[in-house]
């Protein structure tokens, strides 16, 4: 579908969802193009500021609000100059596209996500020389 056909539907699926996202936006169709992208960075800021910006004047404005916020695409951890922060998103995106999580979700044998995420509270506890259970306890 086209991002001009998808607009018909953006007031329906805004009140539906709380947000909408353009077919071009989609994460698989950013991916198809993310390698060469000299523009990831601006892509990627584009979207996650379109995607918060579907949810103004809604009642899903507070939820949406800030979502991204924790995504520097401009961060100098990813890289010392844009053409390879950017690459090295395009490697995450790719990453990102190419785990296995299974062709039907309630076959899955893993938890990747949260797998993932527990390992990334570990790491966060380690290195605020905390222990781990003192970020998994409710």
């Amino acid at each position: 579908m086209s991002d001009e056909e998808a607009e018909e539907a953006r007031d329906m699926m805004v009140a539906e969802k709380g947000f909408f996202i353009l077919p071009s936006q989609l994460f698989q169709n950013v991916c198809k193009h993310c390698e060469q992208d000299e523009n990831l960075n601006m892509t990627l800021a584009k979207v996650f500021k379109e995607i918060e910006g579907s949810a103004i004047g809604t009642a899903s404005e507070d939820d949406m609000k800030g979502l991204f916020s924790d995504f520097n695409v401009d961060s100098m951890f990813l890289g010392g100059d844009v053409k390879t922060r950017n690459k090295n998103m395009a490697k995450v995106l790719l990453k990102i596209r190419d785990m296995n999580l299974g062709e039907d979700f309630l076959d899955n044998k893993i938890d990747a996500f949260g797998d993932a995420y527990e390992f990334l509270m570990t790491m966060y506890a380690s290195g605020a020389g905390k222990s781990g259970g003192e970020f998994f306890t409710p």
